[in-house]
This record gives structure tokens, C-alpha cells and sequence, in this order.
């Protein structure tokens, strides 16, 4: 099979397209014909180097397939069943825990950059109905992370106020979602042509933050404070969501691309009563509540663009770039 492996130190050009023997499936795992794959930061921290993993790692957290092989014991699923990976296949429910918190595809272990995978068959949930594989691939690590910021650590209810930043992959399904919940969206983003996509995906207030560096005293005042922002940027954008929230808001840090430290006006979160909640993706179940609502609420994700798996570092490339609006997919 063709995979893409990672050499040490790591960089777009020390990304391997190789041929390695086809896996089989053990006991309790699944064989999966890979089909499509979709970019995060994550997985670019582990091709740039960032992250540190063994010589040869096949990157890539997210992965869509079908099943073409059954190990022993594996009841769940069948032969041509299409299937959707976890971010985290160690946490099936609950809370945040350490040992629930491994075995993260392309990171801890071998990822979907591959054409074929054997892994646990409880690592997988089902497509969302009519989705094709390249859609599916953008849900495990964006969209479940947006999911769980706003619905389950944020419980935005119909009348809130939400605040996203930026147009990467949890940015739009934050928006998407949001709306679909009923609340009013604040969208804020550098670029003019980019915002009017946001609007024309329901964003209801646009803030272009470059030519406002008071955004989120500006979002506080179009709706008298947020009630949940979505926080990407980390240390460089920390100050204004904390000035965006009302009394009692609810921050969701999902990101840090803006740097892992710096100064925070922490006596208005204090006296603002601001609730900041570091979100590292979610739990298989709370991916499983995620498909069933988008079922019911028919959202459908934004995908800029595709790439075949030799063209990887070409896929990422485009990702640096920054000129793309949704989420970058491989196909194959």
C-alpha cells in the first residue's frame, strides 16, 4: 500500500511517499480501505516538526474509509460499511482523563495518511447519512472540537451570543453550528472577501480585525457582551475576547497561534466572572451526538480544496498559505 511517512527532523520536504506491506486486522480491530483524509494544525505540527514523533510516522488524525476486513471478535461492523476515525480512541465517554487522552492517530500512533489502516473497531463511528468520504474526514478533530466548545462546555442555548475568530476548520463549524443552535454569530476575520463568505454561511455581525484592533470591545457593544467565544489565537487575542464576554461569559480555548504565553488582563476576567476552558477535541460520544445532530440539522461542511495522498506536502503547503476558506482534504 502507499503511505506518507514523516522523516526526522521533520519539514514539507522530508515528507516520504513509500510502499509498505497492507496491515491486517487482529482481534477486536478493523481493516479500513482509506478514502480521505482532511488538515489540522495538528497534524502540520507533526510534519513541520513541531511535535516530535518517530522517524517514518504515517501523519494524519482524521481519516474516512470503508471496511474490507474483520478481526476476531468484531461485532459492530460488517464488511463495506463506511466508517469515521477518532481523534481520541482511548476516550470513549466522559470527561477529559489522562489515559483517555493517547493513542492520537499520526501522533501517538500511525494516522490515516495511508491506504489502508488496522486499528480497534471501537475507534470508529458512522458517517453522517449522504456524506461523502472528503466530508465526513472534516468532522473527527474541527468540527467535534467546535461541538464541544459551544454545546458541551459553552451549553449555548437559542438567543446566545457567539464569537468566532478567523475561517479555519473549527472557526466555520463554530459558526455552523451556532447557528444551527439559534444563537447570533459575531464573525471576525482580516479579510473582506473572506468575511463575506462568513455572512453568506449566517454570520450575523462581521469585525474585520485588522482594521479594528479594538475588536472585541466592538462585539461587546453590537450585542451587550458574548455569551461564548471561540478562542484560536491564544495569548495575542486572549485580551479582546475577555473585553468581548458579558457577565458570566464562557471562553473556549481551542488554539494557541498567537504564541503558548503572554500577558492577560486577568482582574476583568475576574471581575467579568469569565469562565476559560481549555478544549482539546472531544470524546467518541460526544462525536456520536455530534453526527446525530448534524443529521437532523443538515449542515454540510466547507472544503476549499483536495489534493491526492502524494501531493501531501503540496496540501499543506496551500495550508501555510493561508488563502484557504474551510478545510483542506486528501482523497485517495
Amino acid at each position: 500500500m502507499k503511505v506518507a511517512a514523516v522523516k526526522t527532523p521533520g519539514g514539507l520536504d522530508k515528507i516520504a511517499i513509500e510502499d509498505r506491506p497492507t496491515p491486517t486486522a487482529g482481534p477486536g480491530e478493523i481493516l479500513v480501505r482509506v478514502r480521505a483524509s482532511s488538515l489540522n494544525f495538528h497534524d502540520f505540527a507533526v510534519v513541520g516538526g513541531m511535535i516530535r514523533v518517530p522517524d517514518g510516522r504515517i501523519p494524519m488524525s482524521d481519516g474516512a474509509g470503508e471496511v474490507v476486513a474483520l478481526g476476531d471478535g468484531v461485532t459492530r461492523w460488517k464488511v463495506g460499511d463506511q466508517v469515521l476515525s477518532t481523534f481520541f480512541p482511548n476516550w470513549p465517554a466522559g470527561g477529559p482523563a489522562l489515559p483517555r487522552l493517547t493513542g492520537v492517530p499520526g501522533d501517538h500512533a500511525d494516522g490515516f495518511a495511508a491506504e489502508y489502516v488496522a486499528m480497534p473497531a471501537a475507534a470508529f463511528t458512522r458517517l453522517p447519512k449522504g456524506w461523502s468520504f472528503a466530508e465526513a474526514a472534516t468532522l473527527p478533530c474541527a468540527a467535534l472540537t467546535a461541538w464541544r466548545a459551544l454545546i458541551v462546555e459553552a451549553r449555548i442555548k437559542p438567543g446566545d451570543v457567539v464569537l468566532t475568530q478567523g475561517t479555519g476548520g473549527v472557526s466555520i463549524f463554530a459558526v455552523q453550528l451556532a447557528k444551527a443552535a439559534g444563537a447570533t454569530v459575531i464573525a471576525t476575520s482580516s479579510s473582506a472577501e473572506k468575511l463575506a463568505r462568513l455572512k453568506a454561511l449566517g454570520a450575523d455581525h462581521l469585525i474585520n480585525y485588522k482594521e479594528d484592533p479594538n475588536w472585541g470591545q466592538t462585539a461587546a457593544a453590537l450585542c451587550g457582551g458574548v455569551h461564548a467565544v471561540v478562542e484560536i489565537g491564544g495569548p495575542g487575542t486572549m485580551g479582546q475576547s475577555i473585553h468581548a464576554c458579558r457577565i458570566g461569559g464562557h471562553i473556549s480555548l481551542i488554539g494557541v497561534l498567537t504564541g503558548i504565553s503572554g500577558d492577560i488582563p486577568t482582574a476583568l476576567a475576574m471581575s467579568k466572572n469569565v469562565t476559560i476552558k481549555g478544549i482539546t477535541v472531544g470524546s467518541i460520544q460526544e462525536q456520536e451526538e455530534m453526527i446525530a445532530a448534524i443529521d437532523a440539522a443538515g449542515i454540510r461542511p466547507v472544503i476549499d480544496s483536495t489534493f491526492p495522498l502524494d501531493q501531501i506536502a503540496a496540501a499543506f503547503a496551500h495550508q501555510l498559505s493561508q488563502k484557504h476558506f474551510g478545510k483542506i482534504c486528501l482523497e485517495f
